[in-house]
């Protein structure tokens, strides 16, 4: 065997896992199905502007380790996510705080926000949410809901809000001040020189095959390694013998504008259900509407987004969890644990929604372990 591991998958999962693996003196080779590396956190540069093609990742954690982590291969700047909701032309804050309850009701103090957002609670007879609809209604009131979350996450999902579950929206931030930051998290920020640079500085020594399928080559990759750490679909491993997990979708149209500003903020919302997409992302403002020397861009670049149910052939972003699929999960996993030689990781390899910071913790341990039990 040429290889103690093979990494199948050079997103941050496989990234951080190949860059460990290496530097515990193990000998490692790294392949992706795509022609670039950094998966879906992978950014091109397009007009000096760094474009996250697979959207918006914006890297934010309270787990100091992970911070000083990723540290090692980029300096971050200090963006923080402020997006903004657009209903039909009206814009409001979000996350969702004093400047969206005043501008919705016309409130002025945190204890009116709140006895507003208890009372439209206790009309809709809410006492223990069951579904998305009543989460959300128990979080923000009836108004903010119909507004500002129910078409946005019905056009996200595909499905209407009674029909999810309340899990989903227990991150939404609500906030009694005039906080703006979305993500409440002590460190948070973009890398200076894109995603894309960061994943190259881990894999830095790394031997590494691009636009290569592991699934269509299985065997002759087999042979290769010792080991295989695989971040693809667990399902489409298994030759989908079970059946399909689902998946959400994102299809993008991705626009050059000659013009310095087209909406000023990183990320604005779209929120009623007629407008067909979800978000529309000006990459500039990730870094400031600078280049690298600090100079203002005189170009911009947007990307809308808009949501679909995954079909074979689509890129898988977000797993339905739901119960039907979960069960699906677990007979796949039971099937992994067969699998002396694989580990099975990431999102798609776990059929799990992971924010960046939990991938590479995740990892971090994984690797720990697994090398040591190696050694």
């Amino acid at each position: 065997m040429k290889y103690d591991y093979l990494v199948v998958g050079t997103g941050l999962y496989g990234a951080v896992f190949a860059h460990e693996a290496k530097a515990a003196g193990r000998s490692v080779m790294a392949i992706d199905r795509r022609p670039n590396i950094a998966g879906n956190v992978y950014t091109e540069k397009v007009e000096g502007i760094n474009v996250h093609k697979y959207g918006a990742h914006i890297f934010r954690t309270n787990n100091r380790a992970v911070w000083n982590y990723v540290n090692e291969f980029a300096e971050f700047n200090r963006f923080t996510n402020s997006p903004v909701a657009n209903c039909k032309g009206e814009l409001y804050s979000l996350p969702f705080n004093m400047y969206t309850f005043n501008k919705m009701w016309g409130v002025v103090t945190p204890e009116e926000a709140a006895a507003k957002i208890e009372e439209q609670r206790r009309e809709a007879g809410i006492i223990e949410p069951e579904n998305l609809e009543e989460q959300a209604i128990s979080l923000v009131g009836t108004d903010i809901y119909e507004k500002l979350v129910k078409g946005y996450t019905e056009k996200q999902w595909g499905r209407d809000c009674k029909d999810l579950p309340s899990f989903i929206i227990k991150r939404l931030p609500v906030r009694l001040t005039f906080d703006n930051n979305y993500f409440n998290a002590l460190y948070q920020g973009i890398p200076v020189g894109g995603y894309t640079q960061m994943v190259e500085n881990m894999l830095d020594g790394i031997e590494v095959q691009l636009g290569v399928d592991y699934l269509e080559h299985r065997a002759e990759f087999d042979s290769m390694a010792k080991k295989i750490i695989y971040t693809g679909a667990i399902d489409a491993y298994f030759g989908y013998s079970l059946g399909h997990l689902e998946y959400r979708s994102i299809r993008f149209e991705t626009e050059i504008l000659d013009i310095p500003n087209f909406q000023g903020n990183a990320a604005v919302n779209y929120t009623d259900r007629e407008t067909p997409w979800t978000r529309i992302i000006e990459h500039k403002w990730f870094e400031f509407g600078k280049d690298a020397g600090g100079n203002d861009l005189p170009k911009t670049v947007i990307s809308r987004e808009y949501s679909s149910e995954w079909k074979p052939g689509d890129e898988p972003y977000y797993p339905v969890n739901d119960e039907k699929n979960q069960a699906l999960y677990n007979h796949y996993k039971r099937l992994a644990n067969n699998e002396d030689k694989i580990i099975f990781g990431g999102r798609l390899g776990e059929y799990k929604y992971y924010d960046m910071d939990a991938v590479i913790a995740s990892v971090l341990s994984l690797a720990e372990k697994e090398l040591r039990q190696a050694e």
